[in-house]
């Protein structure tokens, strides 16, 4: 055929024929072989495509549009009226826009939907026009949602182990992971490694549903009308969105903390231990290392998308041309080390996030600012001390990865969502 890339299975309308309509949609939606398709489209090589060229390709792929109608799509990208395109109006067509981040691409690359590492910082991810019409958006989102909860229950006694080494951690007391995890059991028996895993499951679908609309709604403002945002606005608004929904959830973070170092008894429940944190700290209780929690959100989304773009971009220069769609693990590669270069830049803040709440406000207990944390860590501990927690973070990224992914597919197949 001489349309790369076309499956003709997947255009052919109900009534098993092609109409003009379902193919320029279909053009829109692919991109990603446009260069070949001109290529394949221009027979006599002159860098140029004439309406006659357009009907006789289609006409070898089983498809028949009148010269009329060859003519709507080159008039629709024929800048200087010559009734050819070449090359570059047809890469800047306005039907055929942005070249730099495509549609089908995305597909393909959704990131922040199936990765959950624990922490909830990455830049949503970019749904087709197609997509939000015909509400597979929301299918995404809860089978995200629902593979975040599995992955985040199977990987809850490291996340735990990680915030008791961020809090309870320093020279004297250098707790390994065997160790860590034995102090756990003997201290509370096995149910004690999944504390604090509830409230770390509630949250994710209010954070999810508020990142996600924030995320539409900034770049509508952004007056963005692309299908798809620049790193760069995307980086603005995925932060931003970030800022939005952690701060509406952010109280279940200090919930969540609380609830991962109590001791046996402490706490009946999570309302219960809301109600203690509001009796004896007071509601200011609820926003504590609020201020290094969001300026965490900035060099994880940055890295993240910055990391996983590069790669996404290196692979697809190598290999994208042979054949469209990455492996399941060069998605999984790509995440996870884009994923795991965010955590490590923000992994500072988050440590002094967790002791901040932490901190209970109990008569005497000093309370130490943001500023204050580090320097007395740095002080007391040198810079490793700022990376404490760091091994059971990472020991659990690929199978909170592996997880999420697998679990992602079953609900996504669930819930009717083809993958293309």
């Amino acid at each position: 055929s001489s349309l790369p890339g076309v499956d003709i299975h997947t255009l052919t309308s109900h009534d098993g024929q092609l109409d003009f309509e379902e193919f320029v949609h279909y053009l829109q939606d692919h991109e990603k072989d446009l260069k070949l398709v001109f290529k394949s489209l221009d027979r006599k090589i002159a860098g140029q495509v004439s309406a006659d060229d357009i009907v006789n390709s289609l006409r070898d792929l089983g498809v028949h549009i009148s010269l009329q109608q060859a003519e709507r799509v080159l008039q629709s990208m024929d800048k200087n009226g010559t009734m050819t395109v070449d090359w570059n109006e047809w890469k800047k067509s306005p039907t055929l826009q942005p070249a730099e981040n495509i549609p089908e691409i995305i597909l393909y690359w959704k990131h922040s939907t199936i990765f959950d590492v624990g922490e909830n910082m990455m830049v949503p991810d970019e749904f087709t026009s197609e997509e939000h019409m015909t509400g597979m958006w929301w299918r995404h989102l809860a089978a995200g949602g629902g593979a975040g909860a599995v992955s985040r229950t199977f990987t809850a006694p490291l996340d735990r182990l990680k915030v008791l080494m961020q809090v309870h951690g320093s020279h004297g007391n250098s707790m390994c992971i065997m160790s860590g995890l034995a102090q756990m059991v003997k201290e509370g028996g096995m149910r004690s490694l999944w504390r604090g895993n509830g409230v770390n499951v509630v949250k994710i679908a209010p954070e999810s549903a508020l990142k996600f609309m924030a995320y539409e709604q900034i770049k509508r403002l952004m007056g963005s009308n692309q299908e798809t945002l620049g790193i760069s606005e995307r980086f603005v608004a995925g932060s931003l969105a970030g800022v939005i929904a952690q701060s509406t959830i952010y109280p279940m973070e200090v919930l969540k903390t609380r609830l991962a170092l109590r001791k046996t008894g402490q706490y009946k429940g999570i309302s219960d231990c809301a109600k203690q944190i509001l009796k004896g700290e007071g509601m200011t209780a609820f926003y504590k290392g609020y201020v290094p929690n969001m300026l965490g959100i900035i060099p994880y989304a940055g890295i993240d998308l910055a990391v996983y773009e590069t790669l996404k971009n290196t692979w697809l220069q190598r290999y994208g041309t042979e054949n469209g769609h990455p492996g399941v693990f060069v998605l999984l590669a790509c995440g996870t080390v884009s994923s795991t270069c965010g955590q490590l830049a923000s992994y500072p803040l988050a440590l002094v996030r967790t002791r901040m709440q932490a901190q209970a406000m109990v008569e005497g207990a000093s309370q130490v600012s943001m500023t204050g944390l580090f320097k007395q860590i740095m002080k007391t501990e040198g810079p490793t001390g700022l990376y404490r927690g760091l091994t059971p973070n990472f020991l659990k990224v690929i199978p909170a990865v592996s997880i999420s992914y697998v679990v992602y597919e079953h609900i996504k197949m669930t819930l009717g969502v083809q993958s293309r």
